[in-house]
């Protein structure tokens, strides 16, 4: 029997994460956002659960992660939490809540442990954010960095494509993997850089390196759950593997209400009082 199916649920953390790397066991992890969603991840037996500052695009329907409020956040990590009795819950910091004030940094990071119920936080970015990670750690808040596409930057950058293709550019993220490990950060993610310098990256560090589109060669795997479910079909990404269709099967379901309700088969007898 799996431990997730085990009566005797033992939590992740930290720790565990570790010891994974250490004898070469691939850790997984999944966003959710909602209740509902990570009650379904969890009892799958993912590894760690991301409530991603995704949720803008895939809750909010927004262009681009920005727009979520810290606020926000809280008010979806908090429904996960609910849920999950086995995974390793980790919160975005949203933009705008930690980049350049590291006093408002531990202000957010605090305010998503004590009013969620969070594990750990999640921000992006490396030497620039030097002192919010360091600020958040000596409160004892757990933090995973993340490197390489940098969606919080994207006005920056102008483009989704693969970032650390220039040898100047990769030295830098290898800088700043080494960089936010020695602050103390428990793990990476590694975000749409070259397979071969994540492998780099994941050999040179010795916390857990998770990749989304970064190769098979670091330590695990992340992925949003609404596209890997098939609930949203328009973003299809290279580094994308759909496990299933939900968007077909939730519209059949959908349009065969719609008819046995305007057909009047439903309710049938054994449906009423």
């Amino acid at each position: 029997m799996s431990i997730h199916q085990s009566s005797n649920i033992k939590r992740i953390t930290t720790h565990t994460l570790q010891e994974m790397k250490n004898r070469g066991e691939k850790i997984s992890m999944l966003t959710a956002y909602d209740f509902s969603m990570a009650g379904i991840v969890d009892a799958g037996g993912v590894d760690i659960i991301l409530v991603g500052d995704s949720a803008s695009n895939v809750m909010a329907g927004h262009e681009t992660t920005l727009p979520i409020t810290l606020d926000q956040m809280i008010y979806h990590a908090t429904s996960v939490v609910r849920a999950v009795k086995r995974a390793f819950v980790v919160v975005d910091i949203p933009f705008g809540s930690y980049q350049g004030n590291s006093s408002e940094a531990l202000r957010s990071a605090i305010r998503i442990m004590k009013e969620s119920g969070a594990h750990a936080v999640k921000v992006e970015g490396g030497a620039e954010i030097r002192e919010s990670v360091v600020r958040i750690l000596s409160a004892g808040v757990p933090v995973m960095g993340h490197l390489g596409l940098t969606p919080q930057s994207i006005y920056k950058f102008g483009t989704y494509t693969v970032r650390a293709k220039e040898d100047a550019e990769a030295q830098k993220l290898i800088e700043d993997a080494k960089l936010l490990e020695e602050c103390g950060c428990f793990s990476l993610v590694l975000e749409k850089i070259p397979a071969s310098l994540a492998k780099k990256v994941a050999e040179k560090v010795s916390i857990p390196v998770i990749g989304i589109g970064a190769g098979p060669d670091v330590d695990g795997q992340v992925l949003v759950v609404h596209d890997m479910m098939g609930i949203t079909q328009e973003f299809k990404p290279r580094f994308l593997r759909q496990y299933a269709d939900l968007r077909t099967q939730m519209l059949k379901a959908v349009e065969d209400y719609i008819d046995d309700v305007k057909s009047r088969d439903f309710p049938n007898e054994k449906e009423s009082y």
